[in-house]
């Protein structure tokens, strides 16, 4: 039977409940622990894929096709692990799932109420993981306690109390600790009143997580305040959360705080101490002062933090490997477009165009394609990234003038890019996303090949729109070589120009694969050649 971990947030948002999920995982899976993570989040889509990276930063999909939040890519950089569907669960499927019960009689003809109907499908998504492959669930409640929605997740908590018994489930608070620089104060008082609302609830912590500034050291003395306050045993119940230059410190420093032996502890588990050796090489690598490598990205969601968070991690993980520590500018394309290439990308390094929907500041990252195969400067193409390298290809040295994709511009005579439907229908069965994980066969003489070590590959892919293989020899005989395929559908993954010192593009995408202590091999290529340029 496995033990439950519960993490809820306080009154403020955005304190890092996510990273503090995967850190502990990462912690626990270093002591010999069988841990996995779920996410519940409250808000009533059913998924985010519909939702604009305006709305809540980039959608991170999952190996088999789940379209999730960007917390699973926490905690899978943190576990290094492939999760899927079930671990992350929104109100929108929970609601849906209850309502799609009762059409079908399930309830046989009972009142179907909020409480016990959506409390218990609520307890079902989390009970789906408690099996011997986990000795730890670790179950993130989005949102705030304060959130009108949340009352249902808590109250479904402490169902999961009752049923599992007390000594089976840790609660763990997460909030903001305010420090008051005019006084030399941490004001307490904020987290007593969000630890008292969730006890409203009839869920009281075991353990409670300050996020601080920087340089804030909570004293002992404060601890015991809080732990006297909160209704906690003791002050070694008060965990500190610092900011920290990198996420991946978190770890160490929770280790630091004790926070897996208070877990362990509870659960009368016993696992040898977490040896984070490597784990800590690799955070020094975040510290060290390397030389600056600036790479733009140029995208149509630049405004929106997290919107290629995903991306911004790979970049960094190839970059400390490399010895670099990579600038990531965020270029809007239509600034590309008023202002133009030359101004916006002087002295950028390394260029990558990442995935997008519609036609907004589609130009400008053509013109930014183009500035990087003539210019020389190592070039990542994902997702529109690889649809747009070979719209600028076909324009620009094949000569098809007006060359687009039909998402674009439906009437192009030249639609290099086009849904191609039988293809389409062997692969998905008449959807029209490819989502989730697909094989790829490389061409062994490739770039690609040998960064991968390996001619068949496994990537996960979020798109609509392939390239047309009825252009397939033209841009071969000009030198934009397509050495990815997949074996099922003969559909293109991966083109690359020889010529160029790296430029690689590929409808997948492989940020997802990324980890701190593994980066992407494509990622690994593009900064080591692009540390490179002069």
């Amino acid at each position: 039977m496995s033990k439950f971990v519960v993490v809820t947030g306080g009154i403020v948002s955005n304190v890092g409940k996510g990273t503090v999920s995967g850190a502990l995982g990462r912690l626990l899976k270093n002591r010999g622990v069988k841990v996995t993570i779920q996410k519940f989040d409250q808000y009533l889509n059913v998924d985010p894929g519909t939702m604009s990276p305006y709305q809540h930063g980039e959608v991170f999909v999952t190996e088999d096709g789940g379209e999730t939040d960007l917390d699973i890519g926490h905690y899978e950089r943190f576990l290094d692990t492939n999760l899927g569907k079930i671990n992350n669960i929104t109100g929108g499927r929970v609601y849906s799932s209850v309502i799609n019960k009762e059409r079908l009689g399930k309830y046989v003809g009972a009142t179907v109420q909020v409480v016990p109907d959506i409390t218990n499908e609520i307890m079902n998504f989390i009970l789906t993981l408690d099996s011997p492959d986990y000795d730890v669930v670790i179950v993130e409640i989005g949102g705030t306690v304060n959130d009108l929605e949340s009352g249902v997740y808590y109250r479904a908590i402490r169902q999961l109390k009752l049923e599992k018994g007390e000594e089976n489930v840790f609660v763990m608070h997460a909030d903001w600790l305010p420090y008051m620089p005019a006084t030399n104060e941490t004001k307490i008082e904020s987290i007593q009143t969000s630890v008292e609302k969730l006890t409203s609830f009839g869920v009281i912590p075991d353990a409670v997580v300050c996020r601080t500034i920087k340089n804030l050291n909570i004293s002992q003395e404060t601890k015991k305040r809080i732990a006297s306050r909160c209704m906690l045993k003791g002050p070694e119940c008060v965990v500190q959360d610092k900011d920290l230059e990198t996420v991946y410190e978190l770890p160490i420093i929770l280790q630091k705080e004790g926070l897996d032996e208070l877990i362990l502890k509870k659960f009368k588990l016993d696992f040898p101490k977490a040896d984070l050796s490597s784990w800590e090489f690799m955070v020094n690598g975040y510290k060290e002062d390397y030389p600056e490598l600036k790479i733009c990205i140029v995208g149509k969601y630049t405004r929106v933090p997290d919107a290629y968070h995903s991306i911004e991690e790979a970049v960094q993980h190839a970059s400390i490997y490399n010895k670099v520590k990579a600038k990531i500018e965020l270029i809007d394309a239509e600034d590309i477009e008023e202002y133009g290439v030359d101004k916006m990308l002087k002295g950028a390094k390394g260029i990558i165009v990442p995935p997008g929907w519609g036609s907004k500041g589609i130009e400008g990252m053509i013109q930014a394609i183009k500035y990087a195969r003539e210019y020389k400067i190592p070039y990542l193409g994902i997702g529109v990234g690889m649809q747009l390298a070979i719209v600028e290809f076909a324009r620009n040295m094949l000569a098809f003038g007006g060359a687009n994709s039909t998402e674009f511009d439906p009437n192009t005579d030249y639609p290099v890019i086009d849904i191609m439907e039988e293809q389409k229908k062997l692969a998905m069965g008449n959807k029209t996303v490819r989502l989730g994980a697909h094989k790829c066969v490389l061409d062994p003489e490739s770039s690609s090949a040998k960064l991968y070590g390996t001619e068949l590959i496994s990537e996960r892919h979020r798109h609509r729109f392939e390239f047309n293989t009825k252009y397939s020899e033209q841009f071969d005989k000009e030198g934009l070589k397509l050495v990815g395929m997949n074996p099922e559908t003969k559909l293109i993954e991966i083109v690359e120009l020889p010529s160029h010192p790296f430029f690689v593009a590929c409808i997948f995408e492989p940020e997802y694969l990324s980890r701190p202590n593994k980066p992407h091999p494509l990622f690994l290529g593009f900064i080591n050649t692009a540390k490179s340029v002069r």
